[in-house]
């Protein structure tokens, strides 16, 4: 009996290791969302990059992460490299006094199956050591200078795929992706306070980890004004809410320059999305990349649109509107 058991409890700590191992790939992100939300929650640890955030594993916390050797390899076996490009981030807004100011670059790539009836999509931000507001003292982060920190990538040309799977991979020292949500609305979520490490750790007043659909189909919802490190962060359920849209993809995790968290992140995750596509050239979809900077702690919120590759035929809507 005592050999019976201790073989049950091997068998049982196998079968828990194999389903955390498992856990890693790409997620399905249906077109009309899931129960309740546009959104799914990957990495659930650090308070959206606020506090200390826990990196995936082939073990833990890694719902939605991949694993691939580097960001040039496919994520998914069977995919060769079909595209790739490096587009610069140029903002040009009430900000920059409507003047051109490059903050950052876009790696885009797509990865084909052999079939060529499947595409993944690769998206990747790294910001420039620009300061995009010279005349404006910056805020606490910065140091005087103003820097474009991404907290979300949007991605568009999907309204005909259906359910897209989607994820992300950490390199670098990037930020973990929190939530994917089909959806065109990034949602701001900041922490209570941004004082202590108690207070990172706990969501502000009214703030989400799954915002409830629908509600907005703003390019981001939320507070649009800074705080300081010692403001209490509170917000409305009309700001915390986002509508479905199959046309999207939306990827939320921590600002892609340094907060005053005290991490640094100096470039977003590799973000993909695997979607129906053809043979031949892939196409490029003018703003088909949206960045926003949803003001999690001290910044405005700011979009800056990009274009990028695309399923045939995508036309991503709605226009982009500036700052946001």
């Amino acid at each position: 009996m005592k050999q019976i058991t201790l073989r049950l409890a091997v068998l049982s700590a196998l079968g828990l290791i194999s389903a955390q191992a498992t856990a890693t790939g790409l997620e399905p992100i249906p077109a009309t969302g899931f129960s309740g939300t546009a959104y799914r929650l990957c990495n659930t640890t650090g308070n959206f990059g606020s506090s200390i955030t826990t990196a995936p594993t082939t073990l833990s916390n890694n719902d939605c992460a991949v694993f691939p050797a580097n960001d040039s390899a496919s994520p998914v076996t069977g995919f060769t490299l079909a595209a790739n490009a490096s587009r610069p981030v140029v903002m040009n807004n009430t900000y920059t006094n409507f003047t051109n100011v490059t903050v950052g670059t876009v790696t885009d790539r797509v990865w084909r199956n052999a079939a060529a009836t499947e595409c993944i999509f690769g998206t990747k931000f790294v910001p420039a050591n620009i300061d995009y507001r010279p005349t404006v003292a910056g805020d606490p982060d910065t140091v005087g200078n103003q820097y474009f920190e991404v907290n979300d990538i949007a991605r568009g040309g999907f309204s005909s795929s259906g359910t897209v799977q989607a994820g992300y991979f950490v390199s670098g020292g990037s930020s973990s992706i929190y939530r994917i949500g089909r959806t065109y609305t990034a949602v701001q979520h900041r922490a209570l306070q941004y004082d202590t490490a108690t207070n990172k750790a706990i969501p502000g007043t009214n703030y989400v980890a799954l915002p409830p659909a629908p509600g907005s189909a703003a390019a981001i919802n939320g507070e649009d004004f800074a705080i300081t490190a010692t403001t209490p962060a509170t917000t409305v359920a009309a700001n915390q809410n986002a509508d479905v849209n199959s046309e999207w993809v939306d990827f939320t995790f921590d600002a892609v320059w340094a907060d005053d968290d005290g991490s640094t992140n100096p470039a977003s995750p590799m973000t993909y999305i695997q979607a129906p596509c053809s043979a031949g050239t892939i196409p490029v979809a003018t703003n088909a990349i949206r960045l926003r900077q949803t003001a999690q702690e001290y910044a405005r919120f700011i979009q800056v649109s990009v274009d990028g590759f695309a399923p045939t035929n995508a036309t991503p809507s709605p226009a982009p509107v500036v700052p946001f």
